[in-house]
């Protein structure tokens, strides 16, 4: 099929779209990213995803085969401060660049978020099919995203060319640019050392809610998987159009920082355990375990192994102690 060995990879410059561009270029494909402020014009073209027109107009110059949508507010902070900026690209920008993909056969990966579920205690893991309840507002815009790309293709009649693919919260290698405040968990690493340091103040760090740390070269590598299985099905109307992928680690944010204490040989008098769980009086209220079953990606025959949280950690510290 023309156009189907070139993808167009969402926030190429970001955390996870990186490592996609990365995996897809090195199985042969042709890749090309979007991005803004960092974008060069040749691999990275520089688009305004609030712009459906400049949206189209790229799709048709790249003549997209696969497209991997990633571009999100993604911080339920700042998106309770401003939720109409984050309502117009989670989901409204969502829903036309749907459209225009559905309209042009091209095959989309929509990356969503384990927020989706309420986390309640003794809820998880969650399968695909289990019912949402988001406990916050980024959960919700999520959500809807979901709902908005699953509606477009199905209105255009094409069921099972668009997948959403829920994930947890990710860590992987930074660029120089962005460095460790690209990802929640590469962020706890300069909040081990900075507590380290001579006369550093007391932080508390939340003991209370359970994370499931995924990398974004597994990640990445599932995309790819899934685009290939589907596009080359000759039934994918009867293929799953959620799909979920984690890894099994299971931290709190204080265990990771003391992990990453122990890889870099520091101390961590200066964090403490918070074990309160969510203020009843915050405007976000965070789920407690939102973990994802990855049932509906093995039963389609995808690897979803992931690599060990502390060996990648060592290795990217330089740091194999015993």
């Amino acid at each position: 099929m023309e156009g189907t060995k070139t993808a167009l990879i969402t926030g190429a410059t970001g955390l996870l779209g990186r490592q996609v561009v990365k995996t897809f270029a090195g199985r042969g494909w042709s890749v090309k990213g979007t991005g803004f402020s960092r974008a060069d014009g040749k691999e990275i073209l520089k688009v305004d995803l609030a712009d459906p027109e400049h949206v189209e107009n790229t799709l048709d110059e790249v003549n997209v085969g696969v497209m991997e949508w990633g571009a999100a507010n993604r911080f339920p902070d700042k998106v309770d401060k401003d939720p109409d900026a984050a309502r117009k690209i989670n989901v409204e920008a969502t829903r036309a660049l749907a459209s225009a993909c559905a309209q042009r056969s091209v095959f989309l990966i929509y990356i969503s978020t384990d927020y989706v579920f309420p986390g309640k205690p003794g809820d998880a893991p969650y399968e695909a099919d289990a019912e949402p309840a988001p406990t916050n507002l980024y959960g919700l815009t999520k959500l809807d995203g979901e709902k908005a790309v699953l509606a477009e293709y199905e209105a255009a009649g094409k069921v099972g060319s668009a997948v959403v693919l829920r994930v947890p919260v990710l860590y992987g290698q930074v660029s120089k640019e962005g460095g460790n405040a690209e990802s929640a968990v590469n962020t706890l690493m300069d909040v081990v050392v900075n507590s380290a340091k001579e006369g550093a103040k007391k932080v508390k760090m939340d003991h209370w809610a359970v994370r499931y740390p995924t990398n974004t070269e597994d990640v990445a590598r599932v995309c790819y998987d899934v685009a290939v299985r589907y596009i080359e099905s000759g039934a994918k109307q009867s293929l799953p159009r959620i799909l979920q992928f984690s890894s099994e680690d299971k931290y709190t944010k204080y265990e990771m920082c003391q992990l990453f204490a122990e890889i870099m040989g520091l101390p961590i008098d200066n964090i403490e355990a918070n074990t309160e769980g969510n203020d009843p009086n915050a405007t976000v209220q965070r789920p407690y375990d939102c973990h994802l079953s990855t049932r509906a990606l093995q039963e389609l025959g995808i690897d979803v192994s992931t690599q060990d949280f502390v060996g990648w950690w060592r290795k990217e510290c330089g740091a194999f102690r015993h």
